[in-house]
């Protein structure tokens, strides 16, 4: 079956901006056009529809950002009936509209092909990108000398720099949490923050400080010019960059802070300058009140605010794929997960707690 649903993954790309026809599909893979769009939905937990207007709307996002373009040709190019349809589809996806998109591009999360036997096997760094990563970090040391603080999101792409050394000049902690998963509160890294952090995680408070508080000594001891914050465009990744700049706006931090954009299918990485304004509120209103917020956002973080507040719900479409393949073999569902939801750039421990909780109230 992954074979036939790769097959029909292929035929939509390659069709993606033709008018599309489900009996064109069904007839090309020799299936019924009703049973493409079932087991596409079933096996993806999306519609084929929804597949192709993301696809869509990220590649000509593309365009808009590297090329001349006139928006209305891109439009129509990537199959939209308008200008106004695109826009639509756009500021639906990103938050953004495209004429202010094309103005100022900021991140977007990537949204790739479905390649349907793809492992994630945590953070590779592509070592092809370790020369621009380290331009990027020669322009820094040349405006701040060594007083840079970089911010990783977890220890195991903390290890992949320290590991392809990375590391020559300045300082580099890691963020080893979750935000995503269980209950915080306003005053971030204060003692009822850890304790009720600590009690979401199920470890005791000495556990969190060791794994959590610990290495980010750095980062409330000593004093640095510029922060440098490594983060990926998923929505677990999102969570925790929130959570940073939230800290350091609660802090009164004054220096530099960038948003170094680590895309995970390429390793490619995108420097944004950040302005340390309403984060504070941003992280209160989504992490603690569950709210998605009216201020303007990077598309890539309203992205990422909309799937944690899909992910949140009880019923949502990670919960309906579970429900629907729960007699498969746990490790060959976490590796469809993780294949079908990169987005949300969850792990083990996450998508374990969901199928339990759905195999709880099933009983």
């Amino acid at each position: 079956m992954n074979n036939t649903m790769q097959e029909m993954v292929d035929w939509i790309e390659d069709h993606l901006f033709e008018d599309f026809s489900l009996e064109n599909l069904g007839n090309e893979l020799g299936y019924s056009p009703y049973y493409c769009s079932f087991k596409f939905h079933q096996l993806t937990g999306i519609t084929i529809k929804r597949y192709m207007s993301l696809r869509k709307v990220y590649l000509a996002s593309i365009e808009l950002k590297d090329t001349n373009q006139k928006t209305i040709d891109i439009a129509f190019k990537y199959g939209f009936l308008s200008q106004e349809a695109f826009s639509r589809a756009f500021k639906g996806t990103f938050g953004i509209s495209p004429s202010v998109f094309r103005k100022t591009p900021q991140p977007l999360q990537t949204y790739v092909k479905f390649i349907i036997n793809s492992r994630k096997d945590g953070f590779s760094m592509d070592i092809s990108q370790k020369l621009k990563i380290g331009a990027l970090q020669n322009i820094l040391h040349d405006q701040f000398d060594q007083d840079i603080l970089n911010i990783l999101n977890g220890q195991m792409m903390y290890e992949q720099f320290y590991n392809h050394q990375l590391m020559e000049k300045s300082d580099y902690v890691p963020f080893n949490e979750a935000m995503c998963s269980n209950d915080t509160t306003c005053s971030i890294f204060s003692d009822e923050f850890i304790k009720m952090r600590a009690s979401g995680h199920q470890v005791s408070v000495q556990d969190y400080e060791r794994i959590t508080v610990t290495p980010l000594k750095p980062l409330f001891e000593n004093k640095y010019k510029c922060m440098v914050l490594w983060f990926g465009d998923d929505m677990f990744c999102q969570m925790n960059l929130l959570t940073v700049l939230a800290y350091l706006e609660q802090e009164g931090y004054e220096g530099k802070v960038y948003f170094h954009m680590v895309k995970e299918m390429t390793y490619e990485v995108e420097e944004t300058d950040i302005l340390l304004e309403g984060y504070k509120e941003i992280y209160q209103q989504v992490l603690i009140h569950h709210h998605l917020p009216e201020a303007n956002l990077m598309p890539v973080m309203y992205q990422g605010i909309r799937l944690y507040l899909e992910y949140l719900k009880e019923d949502n479409e990670i919960t309906a794929f579970i429900k629907k393949h729960l007699g498969m073999p746990q490790d060959e569902l976490l590796q469809q997960l993780f294949s079908l939801f990169p987005h949300y750039g969850l792990g083990d421990t996450q998508y374990i707690k969901m199928i339990q909780a759905i195999e709880e109230r099933g009983m």
